[in-house]
């Protein structure tokens, strides 16, 4: 299976025994990583990390992941580069590509990475988009194998908003492994019908299974994995708290719902989670709205059912897979 040169964008593009195959080699580099084996093939390479929306475990994913391979990273953050102000996308891939030998890509609209992936004749890796985050799918679906051994089947509940990144991109991930992916929400919060429609068509092919249910206790019954993220996404306004606050705090992550999954149900959440006051948002969320945990309580988060923080470090393993993939032919 080749993987050199090609982008990594999103999901749609890659068959299920390509994502599976890139599971299984993220489980290798892991199992490498914590033997001390040294797996530098990719050395001499340059990569440039573009980066409009700030991040803590993508960055430092992709800048350990470059290292591990024996590769040279180099951050651009908004102000660090003239793309889209004083330089076209396209300009700036020719530009960047003649450089480095990867690019990733961390967001606005999916136009934009698409673009930098036609042009730039490197490969260009997707951290995060409006409406994909495909590395993040990668290192949650190695999570749930870990933990249960397999994909295929598995229920997947996903709690909130799911019209962007985080729930596009788990129904497409279930829709391609086989899953049985619900969305749990209001329903002016699920996906949008033509993606729904195409991962319909997937799901004809793999036996998945697609559902949208806006009773949490109905949807996450014997769910094996319910997963939330956060219900302001990054770059919207936070006049819309108020709105996100009304509509979705029936639909928080709580011992309820857990206990209504059942003993064995894993709780995910790619992060960062607003679980307690401890941040300056948090802070700010109780000052207006008095209240103190959101997307998820603090019970739940800290509970034994919680794996976040073994998804948080599959985050390196997972990224890591995709540039040795697609800068070597293997």
């Amino acid at each position: 299976m080749n993987f050199k040169g090609r982008s990594f964008l999103k999901l749609l593009d890659f068959t299920p025994e390509e994502i599976s195959y890139l599971i299984d080699l993220s489980a290798k580099l892991k199992e490498e990583k914590k033997k001390g084996i040294p797996h530098r093939v990719c050395e001499g390479k340059n990569i440039a990390l573009l980066f409009e929306k700030t991040s803590t475990r993508t960055r430092c994913a992709f800048e350990v992941a470059a290292a591990d391979l024996g590769m040279h990273p180099v951050y651009l953050d908004p102000k660090s580069s003239q793309m889209g102000k004083k330089e076209s996308i396209a300009d700036t891939a020719r530009v960047i590509g003649r450089m480095f030998d990867g690019i990733e890509y961390r967001g606005y609209g999916q136009e934009i990475v698409e673009e930098l992936a036609h042009y730039a004749g490197v490969p260009v890796w997707n951290g995060l988009t409006n409406e994909y985050h495909p590395t993040q799918i990668l290192a949650d679906f190695l999570t749930i194998k870990e933990h249960f051994g397999c994909l295929k089947g598995k229920k997947l509940v996903y709690m909130g908003d799911a019209r962007y990144n985080m729930g596009n991109s788990l129904m497409v991930g279930c829709a391609k492994m086989g899953m049985h992916f619900v969305a749990c929400a209001p329903e002016k919060y699920f996906p949008n019908k033509e993606l729904i429609k195409e991962c319909q068509e997937i799901a004809k092919q793999t036996g998945a299974v697609l559902e949208f249910i806006t009773d949490p206790i109905v949807a996450t019954k014997g769910a094996d994995v319910i997963y939330t993220d956060v219900w302001v996404s990054m770059g919207e306004p936070t006049e819309v708290w108020s709105e996100r606050i009304k509509d979705l705090l029936p639909y928080q992550v709580n011992k309820r719902i857990m206990e209504n999954a059942g003993k064995g149900c894993k709780f995910m959440h790619c992060l960062p989670a607003f679980h307690d006051l401890k941040t300056t948002v948090g802070q700010e969320m109780f000052d207006k709205f008095g209240i103190s945990e959101m997307e998820v309580t603090n019970e739940v988060f800290e509970s034994e059912q919680s794996i976040v923080f073994d998804e948080a470090e599959n985050r390196l393993h997972t990224i890591k897979a995709v540039m040795y993939a697609t800068l070597n032919a293997l």
